[in-house]
């Protein structure tokens, strides 16, 4: 991942930034500084939250990485996974529907959320729901595509 651009974000933005992933997750980001990172070769945007790389642009919307998904453990749209589940989400595979124990009521087809293991509650990747969380649990089918995970480039980054 090579950087092409890096700078700080405006009062303004930060606000705007705070609020929406507040309202999407709820989780209030406190920090001092927020820098926005472009690459040369990915479509993805970084945001470093005092020096952390715990914000990306998936598809265009800001949302928590899995480091800063663990670092500030977001109360909505998490889906939880079984330990059967932990090495093939953490490898990048998509969540299927035996592997999942729990989902947020609030998933709505076509939200981001984040994919966590259920002993110890660590999250493990970022992905997309096909289907409502109330549609999440089950016996068979794929309902979350996996974007980011533990291990990826976007992982490794340390800004």
């Amino acid at each position: 991942m090579q950087v092409k651009s890096r700078h700080h974000l405006r009062s303004d933005a930060v606000a705007a930034l705070e609020e929406r992933i507040s309202e999407g997750l709820g989780v209030d980001l406190e920090a001092d500084t927020y820098e926005r990172v472009d690459f040369e070769d990915e479509d993805l945007e970084v945001i470093l939250v005092d020096g952390e790389p715990q914000v990306a642009t998936f598809d265009g919307e800001e949302f928590l990485t899995v480091r800063g998904a663990n670092a500030y453990e977001p109360e909505r749209r998490v889906v939880t996974v079984d330990a059967g589940a932990i090495s093939f989400v953490s490898d990048g595979a998509d969540v299927m529907r035996p592997g999942i124990t729990e989902a947020s009521e609030d998933i709505e087809a076509g939200d981001l959320v984040v994919i966590a293991e259920e002993t110890h509650g660590k999250v493990l990747a970022v992905g997309r729901a096909r289907v409502d969380g109330t549609e999440m649990v089950g016996d068979e089918g794929k309902v979350v595509d996996s974007l980011h995970h533990v291990g990826d480039d976007l992982y490794e980054f340390t800004g």
